[in-house]
């Protein structure tokens, strides 16, 4: 299935092109996207197109953190309809689980988790593509789109702990540090962010219950409010959960509410297996990993569910035609440096 996302994604994209000195025309065409639909906020356009013009964009125009000064200019408004009911929620933790629910409706590349840890939050954050497509720019600017949501819901109450990326940071941190108000760890196992318990679930003095359940009523009635086909909710959830070291049958059937034969009965009607999405979803995310520097093969191993390395050697010959160390001696980049 190929994922989807509003154009509303590419808020600001032309003029922060122009500033580059980047035809921002021609970029466009050459992933497949017309630059009509920049002017067509609520159009649908192809996620992987989105992400390789972010990649390019940022390339050409000498520009590593391209992504992120998108970000910098998102309103709570460029989440669309939903944002008719996130102001009106109790908390944020309503928020988000609201944007978890909802997120198709904005992007279907985009996957997120809460995980309570103690005194902290850890709200994961990935972007899910159709193949192991550098995607550098767009998590940054899905991180930071987030990171601006959570300031503007909770006014000057909101205090993060971390933003985190899995990448390898850039030789310059101005821009991160501008939008950012806290530690930056980058080489990260996740992407996403850590925050304080308490700034998720702080009262929310504007929330409005009436209008919440009026603004979600009207949601749930628009084209397009049904979830995603179920192989694609298994997909993304083992995204998310395989770099945990929890992506077996079991937990992924937990954390879709679903038991274990209902689960493989569903993908069976679809003509896949959980094997083959792990396997999948491990291939994508090996070449991110192997492409970072600051991985070592033991930790990417064990990124992978593999917590004997000569296990995961074996699986990565069998599937690339080398040993891992053979392929990362002949692919010596990293997919943050900029070019």
């Amino acid at each position: 299935m190929t994922s989807q996302i509003r154009a509303a994604t590419l808020n600001d994209y032309a003029a922060l092109s122009h500033q580059l000195g980047l035809n921002y025309q021609r970029l466009m065409h050459e992933v497949g996207l017309r630059p009509t639909v920049l002017g067509q906020a609520d159009t649908r356009i192809s996620a992987d197109a989105v992400v390789d013009l972010l990649e390019r964009s940022a390339e050409e125009g000498q520009c590593p953190t391209f992504g992120l000064r998108l970000a910098e200019f998102r309103q709570l408004s460029d989440f669309g309809v939903i944002s008719l009911l996130l102001p009106h929620l109790r908390t944020l933790r309503d928020a988000l689980n609201t944007t978890i629910k909802y997120r198709h409706l904005m992007n279907d590349a985009l996957v997120m988790h809460l995980e309570d840890a103690g005194n902290v939050v850890i709200v994961r954050e990935e972007v899910v593509t159709s193949s192991a497509r550098p995607s550098r720019q767009a998590t940054e600017l899905a991180i930071g789109v987030l990171f601006r949501l959570c300031g503007a819901l909770l006014s000057g109450q909101w205090h993060p702990i971390s933003v985190n990326f899995t990448h390898s940071a850039p030789a310059d941190l101005q821009v991160h540090k501008r939008i950012f108000n806290c530690k930056i760890e980058f080489g990260s196992d996740f992407n996403g962010m850590v925050c304080p318990t308490s700034d998720l679930d702080s009262p929310n003095p504007t929330a409005d219950p009436a209008m919440a359940k009026y603004a979600e009523t009207y949601i749930a009635s628009l084209p397009g409010s049904k979830q995603q086909p179920f192989s694609h909710e298994v997909r993304q959830a083992i995204y998310l959960f395989l770099p945990m070291g929890r992506a077996n049958i079991e937990q992924i059937s937990h954390a879709l509410g679903v038991n274990v034969r209902t689960l493989q009965r569903k993908l069976e009607e679809s003509g896949e297996t959980f094997s083959d999405l792990i396997n999948e979803v491990r291939r994508n995310l090996v070449v991110h990993y192997m492409a970072n520097a600051n991985y070592s093969l033991g930790r990417i191993a064990d990124m992978l569910g593999y917590s004997v390395a000569s296990s995961f050697t074996r699986w990565f010959s069998s599937q690339f035609g080398m040993s891992p160390a053979r392929w990362r001696a002949e692919h010596d980049t990293d997919e943050s440096t900029p070019n």
